[in-house]
């Protein structure tokens, strides 16, 4: 008689499956999928935008053959061009943003810092984090003074603006 076979170890749901189709793997390749998304339209947008300056280039059944088609805007033309390269390259910077992060497994800044970290060998300690800590604190100081000056100067502004018409009233 034979006993029916049973595993010894527990398999569970994490295991069985494999880290490509994980949470985390999922999540990271959202931003690639995203700019796939978007320089997918981009191309789009450029193919339309070619197409219509071709056609617009394409003399009319009854036009003069002596007379080309003179409706060019050059200013237009090169802000549409700069627009269409700008949307392009931003599109394939965010699929490939996207493909590295995935690719090194990176899904926060965190991970990148700590990843960084430890090919350069350092190691983040308290230390560090004081550091930051002290450089915020001052950032702030700073930036307050500098808002503090800004706004006395409005005021010292406005007093002399006031005692200059308050002299004025006196002249007569």
């Amino acid at each position: 008689m034979s006993q029916p076979q049973t595993s010894s170890t527990p398999s569970t749901n994490t295991e069985s499956r494999s880290p490509f189709f994980s949470q985390r793997s999922a999540r990271q390749l959202g931003l690639f999928a995203v700019g796939t998304a978007f320089f997918a339209a981009s191309t789009v947008i450029t193919r339309r935008s070619l197409i219509r300056r071709y056609k617009a280039t394409v003399p009319k059944f009854y036009q003069q053959s002596n007379r080309p088609n003179a409706d060019v805007n050059g200013a237009m033309e090169a802000f549409e061009a700069l627009n269409i390269a700008t949307i392009n390259v931003v599109s394939v910077g965010i699929m490939a943003t996207g493909g590295l992060l995935w690719a090194f497994d990176i899904s926060s800044l965190d991970d990148m810092r700590r990843k960084v970290r430890t090919k350069m060998g350092a190691t983040g300690s308290l230390e560090d984090k004081d550091a930051e800590e002290e450089i915020e604190e001052w950032f702030a100081t700073v930036l307050s003074r500098k808002e503090f000056k800004h706004l006395k100067g409005k005021e010292k502004e406005a007093k002399d603006n006031t005692s200059a018409v308050n002299q004025e009233e006196e002249k007569p």
